[in-house]
């Protein structure tokens, strides 16, 4: 089975509104991520569906969000997004409505979302407090800030499982992650068919038990695609497969068998 670690249905169902019936066909498991409440009640109707393949839900505030509340916040009448956010992802921990706590992290990407570190690392910690009283794993997005990460070994430690999403780091970084004796597992996505030569050596020399698979659709399109689709996962496997020098049914079979160590149901309404 082809267990994705990382998608967005909700917005990948407004490219191709037949997503899920085409996910349905190959039986593929999905971690599904939503920032805002709509969005994951979308999710969760999907995950609600006895004939679907395993939909495990993750909420978090990606931390591109507070640049974008900033912007709101300057219209009149407009509601705190983060505040909103952060009530509901306790809601749903304390309800056991979701299974992990994600995308959440640090984004240092350009100016705009420099400007709203501090705002991050608040909100990173709300959600890591969150995380660890639920005992939750934690799904990160992390973008030119890995060095943040090492500051909170302590936390992560305490966690059931920690992944990388679209990991981007160094094989070196990786390692001293797991030697600090984090539960630490890396998704890699379509980010290795571009050439990106440290996920594509990270993804090559990782230990397997390690390893996880995404499409992060209908993000991270491959060459001459409008987006991207729960069906690429076969070809991020290919090429990690590709890369590992092993055969494609053992990237498979283990990336599934990780998925299950990571993303447990918790069966809550």
């Amino acid at each position: 089975m082809a267990s994705d670690a990382h998608a967005h249905p909700y917005y990948l169902a407004i490219q191709h509104p037949n997503c899920e019936i085409e996910r349905k066909n190959f039986g593929g498991r999905c971690a599904a991520s939503a920032f805002f409440r709509d969005e994951f009640l979308f999710n969760e109707k999907i995950a609600q569906q006895n004939d679907m393949p395993q939909t495990t839900l993750c909420f978090a505030i990606h931390p591109q969000l507070p640049a974008t509340n900033i912007r709101l916040q300057n219209q009149k009448n407009t509601p705190n997004i983060l505040d909103e956010s952060i009530s509901f992802l306790e809601k749903c921990a304390m309800k056991k409505r979701i299974d992990c706590v994600g995308e959440t992290g640090f984004d240092l990407y350009d100016k705009n979302f420099k400007n709203t570190e501090k705002i991050q690392e608040d909100i990173f910690n709300k959600q890591i407090d969150i995380a660890l009283a639920y005992n939750l794993p934690v799904l990160l997005h992390i973008r030119r800030a890995m060095h943040k990460i090492f500051t909170y070994t302590k936390q992560l430690k305490n966690l059931p499982a920690v992944v990388f999403h679209s990991y981007s780091g160094s094989l070196e970084e990786a390692i001293s992650i797991l030697k600090r004796g984090i539960n630490a597992y890396f998704s890699f996505s379509m980010i290795i068919s571009r050439n990106h030569k440290n996920a594509m050596r990270c993804c090559a020399n990782l230990d397997a038990s390690r390893l996880l698979i995404e499409t992060d659709a209908p993000y991270q399109s491959g060459y001459e695609e409008k987006y991207s689709s729960y069906k690429n996962i076969y070809n991020v496997i290919a090429k990690a497969a590709e890369l590992r020098g092993e055969n494609i049914q053992t990237v498979e079979k283990v990336t599934d068998e990780n998925f299950s160590a990571v993303f447990r149901k918790r069966g809550g309404m």
